[in-house]
Formats: structure tokens, sequence, C-alpha cells
């Protein structure tokens, strides 16, 4: 097979330091280093060029948000038959040993490239072992793999600065807005994913430093369904006693919005709670237009065409970014405060724009 001699191709990886998300530019990759043998994301070179399909697997982690869903028809439509692709798909439906299970499927079906969203990030090194053994590069995008580097290339987000920046924006709009005691409700993503450890210690490592206090955390699935759930018992458990509710992506701050609403708890621009999103999606952004929700910071799901750029450029011998970070702006329901300032996960002090929502910004979003 032609993977076998792309993988004898292959030259020591590159890995690079990579600088903080929080760029205005939505969804450009940032590599760190400009100098580097990488190319761009949505090029005119596909397999169709060669007349030659190649087969790629790609195991995904499920179908629980707009963010997937936006996701998986990236990758959907990079890896398009029209584009010289044969796609294996197969939706893992948030279960660790199903996705397993199907990259074991690829290596017995000889794909040529492994494209794989990991569910948790460990429990790796075996089957990504398997994979290199078979001679199959594998490309690992959004969630990160911590107990294995035999992967050839990661794309996605920097959750840690994304938690950081979210604490960074309530430390500066509670003082801009005279706010002095936090009392947070956090509803988490899904436990073990890097999505959810990042943002949970991201934003805790700012509430242990301004003394907020942080009233319960428990995991919403990154659902709308688990949102709400985890909402419902909170206005139970926490009435009259909290004042900000952070959600690990839309679709929970989805959920948690209805759940407060049924309990009669207001929410967004100067309402009793002060509600904090991730994803950024086009509903979330809306919400945020419409002042519901009070800040939503975006993680881009449109990595389709990059790892599409890495298999093209992996073809012809070339090296690639062993990481790239997605550039991803910060979008705020409100103009009092224009930027933040914070030591991102790399210890540089960085100050990024906020971006108050626009009819072109919520429509031009995913």
């Amino acid at each position: 097979m032609k993977k076998r001699l792309v993988a004898g191709m292959l030259v020591s990886l590159m890995a690079v330091s990579m600088v903080a998300c929080g760029s205005s530019d939505t969804g450009a990759a940032d590599t760190g280093d400009s100098s580097a043998e990488t190319t761009d994301a949505g090029s005119s070179d596909t397999a169709a060029d060669s007349g030659e399909k190649i087969i790629v697997g790609f195991a995904q982690v499920g179908h629980e948000s707009d963010w997937r869903t936006a996701s998986t028809n990236s990758v959907q439509e990079a890896f398009s038959e029209a584009n010289g692709y044969d796609l294996e798909f197969v939706d893992c439906d948030n279960d660790s040993a199903k996705q397993i299970e199907a990259v074991r499927q690829f290596i017995q079906d000889d794909v040529d490239y492994i494209v794989i969203d990991p569910i948790v990030s460990t429990g790796w090194d075996t089957v990504l072992t398997e994979c290199e053994d078979a001679g199959i590069p594998v490309i690992v995008i959004d969630r990160t793999i911590e107990d294995s580097d035999k992967y050839v290339s990661w794309v996605g987000s920097e959750f840690m600065n994304e938690g950081l920046a979210s604490g960074a924006w309530l430390k500066a709009y509670a003082e801009a807005k005279g706010i002095t005691d936090l009392n947070i409700l956090v509803i988490e993503g899904s436990n073990g994913s890097s999505a959810q450890i990042g943002r949970t210690d991201g934003f805790k490592k700012y509430a242990d430093q301004e003394g907020w206090t942080i009233l319960d955390s428990q995991d919403g699935d990154f659902t709308q369904d688990g949102g709400q759930q985890v909402m419902e018992s909170y206005c139970k458990s926490y009435e009259g006693k909290f004042n900000v509710v952070v959600c690990q992506n839309d679709n929970e701050a989805f959920g948690a919005m209805d759940a407060m609403k049924a309990a009669g708890v207001s929410y967004g621009v100067d309402k009793d709670v002060i509600l904090i999103s991730f994803d950024a999606c086009k509903a979330g952004l809306e919400y945020v237009q419409s002042g519901d929700i009070n800040a939503d910071f975006m993680c881009y799901p449109l990595q389709g065409s990059y790892c599409a750029d890495i298999i093209q450029a992996l073809k012809k011998g070339e090296d690639v970014q062993k990481q790239t970070f997605m550039t991803e702006p910060w979008y705020v329901a409100e103009d009092i405060l224009k930027s933040i300032t914070y030591t991102n996960n790399a210890g540089k002090e960085v100050t990024e724009d906020l971006i108050q929502v626009t009819d072109a910004a919520s429509q031009a979003s995913y």
C-alpha cells in the first residue's frame, strides 16, 4: 500500500512551541513558526490530482453538540469522494472502548491514514503503537492525547488558555460592574477529555488566585440535556446563593438557560446570574448578541482542511508540525471591556481583544 511508502519517507517531526489563542482572525491556524514547512489550510492540492483514492479512517467522539456536528461535517467535506478520498467514518457515541475498537478496525481495513478526535486523553499508547507498526500515520484533532506521542500531528485548541481567558474576563468584568462577591457554579464537559481538563484548570487557577467561591462543579457531558439536568439540581441546591454559571460548551449553556428560566432565575447582562460559555457556535453567539450569555470563548471546529493539508504534505515527504493551535476570538455581549490581559499557558503575558457580537459575527460563525 501507498502508506507504507509514506511511512518510510517521513522525516523527523518538528515539535513547535505555540502561541496563545485569542486572535481576532477566526479559524486561522498558528503554528508559532513561520519558517516551518506546512501547507496552507484549504489549499488547491487534493488527492484527486493524483487520480488515486486515499483511504482515511475517522474515529469521531460522537454527536453531542453543535460544535461536534460542525467538526464532523468539516472532516467529511475535506475527505470527500470528489476530493479523491474514501472516508471510513465511525461515530463513537462518546464510548472510549468503541473508539479504540474503531481504530483497530481501521488497521485491519488497511487504511492509508487515521484521524482521531480522542474521547479521553489517556489509554492510547497501545493502539497507537499498533498503528505505527502497521505503518499508518495518525492525525489527532481537537482533544489531545497525553500518554503517547505516536501520532504525526495534532490540530486543535489550547483549552487551558480558553479557561484562563474566561477567568481573566470575569475578573475584569466584575471589577467594571462593581461586583465584589462571586459565587460560581460550573457545568463541566465530559470528564477526562482534554477540553474539560483545560477549561476547568484554567478557570480554577483564576478562581483560586482571586478567592472566588466555586460552590459546585459537575459533569454535563457537553450536552444540552446534561446542562439542563445539572442546572436543575443546582437551582434547588443553591437557590439564591450563586451569581455566576460557567458552562463548558454552548449546548450545556442552552440547557442551563432552560433550567434557570423554569426556576425563575434571570441570567445575562445586568441580571441575577453572569453566564459564561465556550465554543461560540452560531446559536451561542446569537444569545451573546441578545445579552442572554455574557461571554463566549470560541473553540474552532473546522479542522478538516488542515488534516487534508497534512496528508498532502506527508505524501510529498515534507515535514509537518507536531502541533498546530487554532487562533480563536473571545466574544462578549457588552463593549465595557475592549481587551483582557493574562498570563497564558506558555507563561507569556498576552493582551487579547474582546469582540462585541454583531449580526455579522453571529451569522459568520459555524
